[in-house]
């Protein structure tokens, strides 16, 4: 455990992005936007309590999940990562929210893990610690498992023009909803920003060859928000855009 009491458990910086995990994005840029330090440790999905990534360890209080991290942080420290906004506001950065999480994430996460180029230069990586004789078998596992997952979400029943439309159309919303602003709510950034950085730093990244990366990189002001933000709360990483 850090010093600060609060631990964020982690996936890994690949990709050309500061972490594979959107989640993991979203919730440590909301902990620097309430100014809490904490300490990164990586560890794979399966051990999380949830199975998922990331989770909390705040002094002994374990908290899955970004969103009810971020109600943690914000109760339990007195901070309001939307100060500032109104009720409508709010109401549209959940939407936005729900857009970005709920829908265009999981367009992405099928041309990261099921298109055959995308998955051997990427996601297939992460069996490479498993002994030579058993890679592939892993292989052909970790995508059989996302690829039922995404089935079951509904995205993964589409064809891949089907998944791209879909993904597009997202993508077109959120630039339409950003316009001109610095930040999707105005002039300063906000909860939702932080959801957006980790959703569409993972579309946009060069690392992968996809309709949804051509998409986004089409909106000049789209690239510049990340990069902006990429610049505010990971001054340190070579964002290649």
């Amino acid at each position: 455990m850090s010093d600060s009491g609060i631990t964020l458990h982690v996936t890994r910086a690949a990709f050309e992005l500061p972490d594979t995990s959107p989640f993991v994005i979203k919730t440590e840029v909301q902990l620097n936007m309430a100014g809490l330090a904490y300490e990164r440790v990586p560890m794979v999905p399966p051990q999380a309590p949830l199975g998922k990534l990331p989770f909390i360890d705040d002094h002994g209080e374990v908290v899955s999940d970004s969103t009810f991290i971020r109600a943690h942080v914000e109760r339990k420290y007195g901070v309001d990562l939307d100060a500032g906004l109104g009720a409508r506001q709010r109401a549209q950065a959940w939407a936005i929210e729900r857009l970005l999480e709920d829908h265009l994430y999981f367009a992405m996460v099928w041309f990261r893990w099921i298109d055959p180029d995308n998955f051997a230069r990427g996601p297939a990586r992460f069996a490479d610690s498993v002994p030579e004789p058993q890679r592939a078998q892993r292989r052909e596992q970790m995508q059989a498992g996302k690829r039922a997952e995404l089935h079951a979400q509904g995205i993964g029943r589409h064809s891949a023009q089907g998944i791209a439309t879909l993904g597009v159309r997202s993508i077109d919303a959120v630039a339409a909803l950003l316009g001109e602003q610095p930040y999707l709510m105005g002039a300063s950034p906000s909860g939702v920003d932080a959801t957006a950085l980790g959703v569409l730093a993972g579309v946009l990244t060069p690392f992968f060859d996809t309709p949804l990366q051509r998409a986004a990189a089409a909106h000049p002001h789209l690239v510049a928000y990340v990069a902006r933000m990429m610049q505010r709360y990971y001054p340190a990483h070579a964002w290649p855009l």
